[in-house]
């Protein structure tokens, strides 16, 4: 059966730049669409939009003198500049602030509500006098409750990690004016997630395969087993002011981000149906249906109900980071089941990027953005192709070292796949007018040695299966590597051949004829790979098809069996990638940036992911503190402790549950925040160093029972301790 499928990233947010770890996401969707759309029986839509509304949105187009809109629609210039430069081509890239995502946002509400699941409560949070307006966690600050720390934001303390309410923050101010902030009462809307229907629905959902497998038991883990609920209900509402939707029948309430970001991708959507069937109908709306043109039919363009209707059979799958795997795994399909409408097919959730093995950093010039790079490098699809080799389909992080960025450019790249065409093109237009041998029985002139039997060309189509499952399992590295395994077998075969040297004999009819051969299995084989490695090189296939073979489209992979008998002068392709242009780049990023607020999505905040700001660490008046005494000391119990476990946080955008053995009958639990600086599957069996007798805390998140060490400083970095060789859980520190 031919296949529908419709194809989403999550929305970058509107308030900063695309960078290169936002990258990571869009150019491996890009890639997996463009394969969908190389085959005969698929049709791929890929849509996404700029996540536009909430807090920071407003006040920073307060803080430039214009309006929301007028920030929102300059920036969506600036990213989609961003997406067109690294080759990603959506069908339609939309705003969350469009007339289609207000109605789908209404009606989803609506039909929530009818369903008993939203419900009003209040609640008290901070207010700002001068403002005017409620605050968000991230717009208060003051000293931290638990190490004194000044200028802390509201829900967690950049120095010492704690995590509190905003109303445990001391001298608590407004972020927004620096007035002192005072405790008002509040209605908030919330969508009642701990319903039972909401449990069983999604116990059965994320175990019928629509989650890698990491994924889904991350999802068993934060739904519970049996009669257990720990689902919390989701506040979906903001007061006023705020750069959103309203929610119908109130005067000052708006949508916060649950209610219209990830509807956005529904009304991006929606957007491209309207291009392809303008509707003659408003969209479907509260029950029963009205009629509408959202069902396609045949020679009638795009029908958003054969996508988006319960019992479609189109396919849908969405991209995003493991850091919103939350919400777009548990919230999201929650929401659409009891809305009406149809869940995804499957989420891919991928992991974050590091660049030298450590986080992207604005000091050391690796906090690199989409436009930086262009300005730098210029040719993105060195980027593609580097990422392309390290995706696997998990949500492993990847890391871009910059000095293997640069080697494996140019010894894949130009020194595999480019090598095969220049060193076989000149001869065939110069020597042959550009006609390639149609003698594809031509026996070799040498006797039976290696490469010469076998067609080299028959040979690598053979391999097109494996490469079509690599790319549907987004396993592009396997691709890669397979390809250039390829690459090399074909290099192999023109080293031994030798065309270089048969050019200069071409008298003789038989090495004329056999450099004819040569260079004909050359030339396909370079036609080949190219299709092969065209999801990946976007650019630089369509113009070897266009100008190479003279065709007038893009490959598709159908012609991978076919033999070409013709071709063009050969056109320079690519360049060697100079490491002075990297240098150049990260000189350049530490020289020029500046802490202005970066492009993280609503959908991210929302769901915990770390921020991007500056850092400010507390530091004493002294550099040391006053010297204490041997039996000041010698009160800290510090304990040697064996990591037995490490687990993300929910809620938490710094912590990190560690479950410690230091020799007692029932291992500890700590809540240490390091989450920015450690993965946690990594420090599963690590050994470090524990306080054993600090009294234990009770957090929003559980009860901590004693603090790990760890070192930082002015440069970036956090470093927890660890014991030499040969120490065990439970040895004392002294």
């Amino acid at each position: 059966m031919p296949r529908k499928i419709l194809v989403t990233s999550a929305l970058p947010y509107a308030n900063g730049s695309i960078h290169l770890g936002h990258l990571v996401e869009y150019i491996q969707t890009d890639i997996w669409v463009r394969f969908q759309n190389m085959q005969a029986d698929t049709t791929c839509h890929y849509v996404c939009a700029d996540d536009t509304h909430g807090t920071p949105i407003m006040l920073r187009a307060e803080k430039e003198g214009i309006t929301p809109e007028q920030l929102i629609a300059r920036v969506a210039q600036e990213h989609q500049a961003d997406f067109k430069a690294f080759h990603v081509q959506f069908d339609n890239y939309g705003s969350t602030h469009s007339a289609e995502t207000r109605e789908f946002s209404e009606t989803i509400y609506k039909r929530l509500r009818g369903a008993g699941l939203i419900e009003k409560r209040s609640i008290e949070q901070y207010y700002d006098p001068v403002k005017q307006m409620f605050l968000p966690d991230r717009f208060i600050k003051g000293e931290c409750p638990k190490c004194g720390a000044k200028d802390q934001y509201g829900d967690n303390c950049e120095a010492c990690g704690a995590a509190y309410a905003p109303t445990e923050l001391k001298n608590p101010y407004s972020a927004v004016s620096g007035a002192k902030p005072e405790l008002r009462d509040s209605d908030h809307y919330f969508f009642k997630l701990s319903d039972p229907r909401c449990q069983q629905f999604l116990r059965d959902w994320t175990t019928k395969g629509t989650l890698q497998p990491e994924a889904a038991n991350k999802m068993q883990e934060w739904l519970g087993s049996g009669d257990e609920n720990k689902l919390s209900d989701w506040d979906i509402s903001r007061d006023a002011p705020y750069f959103g939707f309203k929610i119908p029948g109130t005067e000052d309430k708006y949508f916060y981000v649950w209610l219209d970001a990830p509807i956005g991708y529904m009304g991006s959507f929606k957007q491209l149906c309207n291009k392809q069937t303008p509707p003659s109908l408003p969209l479907s709306g509260e029950e029963p249906p009205t009629p509408s043109p959202d069902k396609g039919r045949a020679g009638e363009g795009l029908g958003f109900d054969d996508y988006w209707k319960q019992g479609s059979g189109a396919e849908l799958y969405h991209f995003i980071g493991k850091d919103i795997l939350y919400f777009h795994a548990l919230f999201w399909p929650a929401m659409l089941e009891n809305a009406g409408f149809r869940t995804p097919t499957k989420l891919f959730a991928h992991g974050f990027l590091t660049v030298n093995g450590e986080k992207m950093s604005k000091s050391r010039g690796t906090f690199i953005t989409a436009k930086s790079y262009t300005d730098h490098i210029k040719n993105t699809e060195y980027l593609r192709y580097y990422y392309a080799a390290k995706l696997n389909g998990t949500m492993e992080d990847i890391d871009l070292n910059l000095e293997d960025f640069v080697a494996k450019v140019n010894s894949d790249l130009i020194g595999k796949y480019i090598n095969i065409a220049s060193r076989c093109a000149k001869f065939i237009t110069e020597i042959f007018s550009g006609k390639l041998s149609d003698n594809r029985n031509w026996y070799p002139r040498l006797a039976i040695q290696p490469n010469t039997e076998d067609d080299i060309f028959q040979k690598l189509t053979t391999q097109a299966p494996f490469i079509v499952e690599y790319y549907e399992n987004r396993q592009y590295g396997k691709a890669v590597s397979a390809i250039m395994h390829m690459a090399n077998m074909a290099n192999v075969f023109l080293d031994f051949r030798k065309p270089w040297v048969l050019a200069k004999n071409i008298e003789d009819s038989e090495i004329r004829e056999e450099l004819h051969h040569v260079c004909t299995i050359g030339i396909n084989v370079f036609r080949l790979l190219t299709i092969y490695l065209a999801p990946i090189l976007p650019n630089l296939s369509s113009r070897v098809a266009r100008e190479l073979f003279g065709m007038e489209r893009d490959f598709v992979w159908g012609d991978i069996k076919a033999f070409s008998q013709q071709i063009s002068p050969y056109q320079h392709l690519m360049t060697r990638l100079d490491p002075k242009l990297i240098e150049a780049m990260v000189a350049d990023n530490q020289e020029t940036l500046q802490p202005t607020p970066q492009a993280h999505s609503q959908q991210r905040h929302a769901a915990h992911q770390q921020h991007e700001a500056k850092k400010e660490v507390a530091l004493a008046e002294k550099d040391f503190e006053p010297f204490i005494s041997i039996d000041d000391f010698m009160k800290i119990d510090l304990r040697v402790a064996k990591i037995v476990n490490a687990e993300h946080v929910e809620g938490a955008e710094k912590l990190l549950k560690l479950t410690l053995d230091i020799g007692e009958e029932k291992p500890r639990t700590v809540f240490a925040g390091i989450k920015s600086a450690y993965d946690p599957e990594k420090l599963k069996g690590r050994m470090t160093v524990m306080v054993a007798n600090l009294a234990p805390r009770k957090m929003k998140f559980g009860l901590s029972e004693g603090m790990v060490l760890a070192a930082s400083g002015d440069a970036p970095g956090l470093f927890i301790l660890s014991p030499d060789d040969g120490a065990q859980p439970g040895m004392r520190v002294k």
